[in-house]
């Protein structure tokens, strides 16, 4: 199994799930079918490394291959798509630090065989953001006390995406004793949600766009979890694998672009000569508009292949992409008419879920914060 052969697999996949789009934009929930026919086509090996079996090389030359199979998902399914980059997203916390110090080299080892293992069948997401966080790992307030050897967290939690499909999510913590957060997983396979076993859901997933993501909010109370076996590195691990994670998620958001486009074209070609002038300007605005994001990918792209810090190039690609693809389908809507607002429409919904990715770590403010931080180095 090598990245072309899932990516055929999923495309065959993709291809008929698209046969019934209508449906699947008015799912306000995942099928847990649709996650293990991406499995059996090979999708969960993104998040393993090729020496034991999966796809994944480097960042340098897997994170085109990854971000091209999730855009393939995205043309049929952003809901489902975006669930899917949760999975080597979380994943290449350990994918993109294969080395650390001699001191925690054995653990960081023992930890990444562990997951890699478990990742080839089950499905990894997370939950880190906390309310009134804005996003910032550095504020959370989810306390973690050791017990013996493994650790238990207390906390509120939201945005879980995928949420009673994943087996195991990535969140955040402040251990006890301690003055910064640290990283830790939930293993949370056959755990109920009433409150019984420390997880109660306290809010289902509502969203605007995405909204079969099943992005749940819960609150955690004394639930075990497994720290990261390079403790005290959180910025370290997570700086490693942003240009990754960034990529990923911009790809899905970008496959729904393209989608709406191509329809959009479809629908608008049987009768151009009926645009209006103001019509012809918007429509004309919204292919430049896709156009320009296609290539702030490309350049997303190139930078993670070519620079040993791509960063904040990643970082300015997604937010701009971020602007230009709630803009384009904007536009969109406007040419279409306000047949977009009905249900039965794809663009409505579609203009919804590009509108994800500003909100996607790290959310605006965030992201801003650290473009102007990193456009003027101290």
């Amino acid at each position: 199994m090598d990245a072309t052969n899932v990516h055929e697999g999923v495309a065959r996949i993709a291809e008929s799930w698209a046969a019934d789009r209508a449906a699947r934009q008015a799912r306000r929930a995942l099928d847990p079918a649709d996650f293990a026919a991406l499995r059996d086509a090979g999708f969960t090996l993104t998040g393993v490394p090729v020496e034991l079996g999966g796809i994944w090389h480097d960042i340098r030359s897997s994170t085109r291959d990854v971000a091209e199979i999730l855009r393939t998902i995205a043309h049929a399914d952003p809901s489902v798509a975006l669930v899917s980059s949760m999975h080597p997203a979380v994943l290449s916390f350990w994918l993109a630090t294969p080395k650390v110090p001699d001191g925690d080299a054995d653990a960081w080892h023992a930890q990444r065989d562990l997951f890699f293992e478990q990742a080839r069948t089950d499905w990894f997401g997370t939950i880190t953001s906390e309310p009134g966080s804005g996003g910032d790992v550095a504020k959370t307030k989810a306390a973690a006390r050791r017990d013996g050897e493994t650790w238990r967290l207390t906390g509120q939690k939201h945005f879980g995406s995928g949420s009673g499909v994943t087996s195991f999510m990535v969140t955040s913590g402040l251990p006890e004793g301690e003055s910064e957060p640290d990283w830790f997983m939930f293993d949370v396979r056959g755990v109920p949600w009433d409150g019984s076993k420390g997880v109660k859901l306290l809010a289902e997933w509502d969203g605007h766009g995405m909204v079969a993501t099943q992005s749940h909010g819960f609150m955690f109370e004394d639930f075990p979890a497994t720290r990261i076996a390079w403790p005290g590195h959180w910025r370290a691990v997570s700086d490693a694998a942003m240009p990754f994670i960034g990529t990923l998620f911009t790809s899905v958001v970008l496959g729904v672009v393209q989608t709406a486009v191509e329809a959009a074209r479809a629908q608008l070609g049987k009768n151009p000569s009926g645009m209006r002038p103001y019509e012809q300007l918007e429509w004309a605005r919204a292919e430049q508009e896709a156009w320009l994001a296609e290539q702030a990918f490309e350049g997303m792209l190139r930078a993670v292949e070519t620079k040993d810090v791509p960063n904040r190039d990643v970082l300015t690609g997604k937010e701009t992409i971020a602007g230009l693809a709630e803009s384009c389908l904007l536009r969109i809507c406007r040419v279409i008419g306000g047949g977009t607002f009905s249900r039965h429409s794809p663009f409505g919904h579609w203009f919804e879920d590009v509108r994800a990715l500003g909100f996607l770590r790290p959310p605006w403010g965030l992201a801003y914060d650290s473009l102007f931080a990193s456009g003027f180095p101290v």
